[in-house]
């Protein structure tokens, strides 16, 4: 099992001013982070690895798609840039040494049509991810596609609907991913989720029911990890919270009041917490 952090909860863009919380996160005990990869260059990216090596950090890495990136857009024009947008996201993953790209990268965050998703929709997803998944082999980065809540997006918001796009997809180095805060919402049972689940998905983010610190709130953490031993998942398990710093992203992520004293407690109890229920998960097995 691999441990990782969520950067989001401190930054949509790491430079050197957040070496330090890399060093904090190694201290406690973590494997990895997850590294957003908003904007930047080659360049940039290869600094950030370098301290990463340095630290001994392996990563992964998140992005989004924005409206003029829209994969599943009517505009042939725009579909071409949401590839470009893809290639250049997976580039840099490469670049950082990410082993996973995760992320809603299916479709723009918050941009609805008051209708669910249409076979054309669908169709033109499958195609410019099929030729994602092409790029992201020769960079050997497995891509992990993201479902979102009803409230984030239309798109993809079930296990099963994120099922169905690995196969419509049906490329080795695209999979999808399961992140607890999502299927708190969508999911009517989590192990039977996690269970059909299972050979779809390569990566998990463990996300508490208000984004705050795991453990603190009411997600079914036994179910989910009990779950995930059973079908022997072994990747990365990976705390994603997020609070009030960042203005925009708090925006975008609907967090209107502190839900937790510091940041501190988000990674350390956490990964105590992560680390206990996936001990107890085993013991009960």
């Amino acid at each position: 099992m691999k441990y990782g952090m969520n950067l989001l909860l401190w930054t949509t863009h790491v430079t050197q001013e957040h070496f330090p919380i890399l060093a904090r996160l190694k201290e406690t005990g973590f494997d990895g982070v997850e590294v957003p990869v908003f904007e930047g260059d080659a360049r940039h990216y290869q600094m950030i690895r370098r301290e990463l090596d340095n630290l001994g950090l392996r990563c992964t890495t998140v992005t989004v798609v924005g409206p003029e990136a829209n994969p599943i857009s009517p505009d042939a024009a725009v579909r071409r840039a949401a590839l470009e947008r893809l290639r250049w996201a997976i580039d840099m993953s490469a670049t950082l040494g990410a082993e996973i790209m995760a992320g809603p990268f299916h479709s723009p965050l918050a941009v609805f049509t008051g209708q669910g998703p249409t076979r054309d929709e669908k169709q033109r997803a499958a195609e410019v991810l099929r030729q994602a998944a092409d790029i992201a082999e020769q960079a050997r980065v497995k891509l992990a596609i993201e479902y979102l809540n009803r409230f984030e997006c239309y798109f993809l918001t079930t296990a099963a609907d994120a099922q169905e796009l690995v196969r419509q997809v049906n490329h080795p180095w695209f999979s999808s991913m399961y992140d607890t805060f999502h299927a708190n919402i969508e999911e009517k049972n989590i192990s039977r989720t996690i269970e059909s689940f299972a050979g779809s998905f390569i990566h998990v983010h463990i996300s508490e029911n208000d984004r705050g610190t795991p453990g603190t709130g009411h997600v079914h953490w036994d179910e989910t990890f009990r779950a995930l031993r059973k079908v022997n998942y072994d990747g990365w398990l990976t705390i994603e919270a997020f609070g009030r710093a960042l203005p925009a992203l708090a925006a975008a992520t609907r967090v209107w009041r502190d839900l937790f004293p510091n940041p501190e407690e988000v990674y350390t109890q956490g990964l105590r917490f992560m680390k206990q229920k996936w001990e107890q998960a085993g013991q009960a097995a």
